[in-house]
């Protein structure tokens, strides 16, 4: 069990009212090691309710506009009633009969344009989260993010028992949600990032991100059970759900060692050398002293850390293949025959949660193989290059059989989730503690925003895209996904080139005392 010790007298810190609780029920102090398993249950049931109430919109679609032909995507916006057209007030509250403004001909793209703006605001929102996220009490800012987008999920469903047709009332609920929605993934990587240092991180934070994933499952069951009560309670349901938890976090979540007083060993082992150098004065690794005196990084200056930018354009691309796939997968399964058959909606998004599941052990793989070669940049590039055969493979033989189309889908998920998910977490703490910050935590929100809000950026072109594409020709989108994949790759060939050195470098060195050693890695 990991050693702590207690903060001086002089040093202020608070601890969540849920840790205190359990102090006092245990009548002891709470080791590292549990707060890091608190740390770890809290964010990834945190992050899972996020994208529950995200992929709400996408079941919740086939009950809004049933029937709709029109698969593009139109601009400008379109000037649609404040109250329900006279052919459609007696037929809006039928399941089957959609819900004006969205079960007109022009329905799919009204649906999609609420995506796209949703997702715009969310990339937008990401770079604002990271920078408030390094300046606040990550706590509060993540309570208030979750709290918030449960309110504005709810009154996205509250449409249905106030019978509002405004297709303006639907997009600003959603770019509202979109903005609070944006401070959840800073905020969350930035805290395990503080408390998990690099070694094992991937491996760790590879396993922690199927959170993703079973957000999407639940959301996607949750959603699915409630439909035939009304789709107003497929969003109201989640949306408490995430106001519920925002709770738990504001309750339960040490955001960092300092701000409970639980240190490791070799935090003490620092902190006594550097009292010997001090004039005896104790000093913890990140101590709220050190703390006060460290000042945010700026969003410019965040740019400029090596591996940043490759990384956060890499993902552009990444996440351009995965959200294509995300919002438009189930669609592509229940239009393409299957062996000559045609699939339900509903068969074919139970069908397309193989794709997450393949990118929950892609995620895991990625982050321990990343871990064994220390080579962040190899790993996400061999993915990102691997998943350009599966994709075609996927296009050309999926609808062989379904036990074909699954087990393609299935090594689709792991090629193209495993890079998005490393990238995300591992790669996004290990340059938030990167040592040109000369051990500051303060840079972790901000850099995992500038990395994950580019990304978001590719996770609205995709879908957008598509729409367009999809109406000519599927093939034509899967050479679009292709070509993103190898354009990520190609990003990383520096960094690739650096790594590759360093391994070659490394082997050479063997026989001396300091073999494979690198520069110092900061565990934060």
């Amino acid at each position: 069990m990991g050693s702590q010790h207690e903060l001086p007298a002089d040093r202020s810190y608070s601890k969540p009212l849920g840790i205190r609780f359990l102090e006092y029920i245990k009548k002891a102090k709470l080791s590292y090691e549990s707060h890091q398993a608190i740390v770890l249950i809290v964010t990834f049931f945190a992050y899972a309710s996020y994208h529950a109430t995200r992929k709400t919109t996408s079941i919740v679609k086939s009950a809004l506009d049933p029937q709709s032909s029109d698969l593009g995507l139109k601009f400008p916006w379109r000037i649609t009633y404040l109250s329900a057209p006279a052919e459609s007030k007696g037929l809006s509250w039928v399941l089957g009969d959609g819900w004006a403004p969205f079960n007109g001909s022009d329905g799919t793209a009204l649906l999609g344009q609420l995506d796209v703006a949703f997702l715009s605001v969310y990339a937008l929102g990401m770079y604002f989260s990271g920078h408030m996220g390094d300046r606040m009490n990550l706590r509060i800012f993540l309570t208030v993010g979750m709290v918030g987008t449960g309110l504005f999920t709810s009154l996205f469903g509250a449409g249905y028992w106030a019978k509002i047709h405004s297709f303006y009332y639907y997009l600003i609920v959603q770019m509202i949600a979109g903005l609070f929605q944006s401070t959840g993934w800073p905020s969350v990587v930035a805290v395990v990032g503080k408390w998990f240092g690099k070694k094992k991180r991937g491996l760790i934070m590879g396993i922690w991100n199927a959170h993703t994933s079973v957000g999407n499952i639940t959301g996607s069951l949750i959603a699915s059970a409630l439909l035939s009560y009304g789709w107003g309670w497929s969003f109201v349901v989640p949306g408490l759900l995430i106001a519920f938890m925002g709770l738990v976090v504001f309750f339960f979540l040490p955001v960092s060692p300092e701000s409970v007083g639980a240190y490791r060993e070799e935090d003490e082992v620092d902190s006594l050398r550097k009292s010997e150098e001090e004039e005896g004065v104790t000093e913890p690794l990140l101590g709220s002293n050190t703390e006060l005196k460290e000042k945010a990084v700026g969003f410019i200056e965040a740019w400029k850390i090596p591996g940043v930018a490759p990384f956060a354009f890499c993902l552009f691309f990444a996440k351009l293949v995965a959200y294509t796939f995300l919002y438009w997968l189930p669609y592509y399964i229940s239009h393409t025959a299957i062996e000559g058959k045609y699939l339900s909606n509903e068969a074919a998004g139970n069908l397309s949660t193989f794709f997450d599941i393949g990118g929950v052990l892609g995620g895991i793989l990625a982050g321990h193989i990343s871990d064994r070669l220390d080579a962040r940049a190899i790993t996400a590039a061999t993915f990102m290059y691997c998943a350009i055969p599966a994709l075609y493979f996927y296009r050309s033989y999926g609808h062989v059989s379904v036990v074909m189309n699954v087990a393609l889908m299935f090594i689709c998920g792991m090629f193209v989730n495993g890079p998005y998910a490393l990238i995300t977490t591992a790669v996004s703490a290990d340059l938030g503690t990167h040592s040109s910050l000369k051990g500051s935590s303060k840079a972790l929100a901000t850099v995992t925003a500038i990395i994950d809000g580019t990304g978001s950026v590719g996770a609205a072109i995709g879908p957008l895209l598509t729409g367009y594409i999809s109406a000519e020709s599927w093939s034509a989108v899967f050479t679009m996904l292709m070509g993103a994949a190898l354009v990520a790759g190609l990003l990383l060939t520096r960094l690739v080139v650096a790594e590759v050195a360093a391994r070659i470098s490394e082997s050479r060195s063997q026989g001396g005392s300091q073999t494979g050693s690198e520069a110092p890695e900061l565990d934060v």
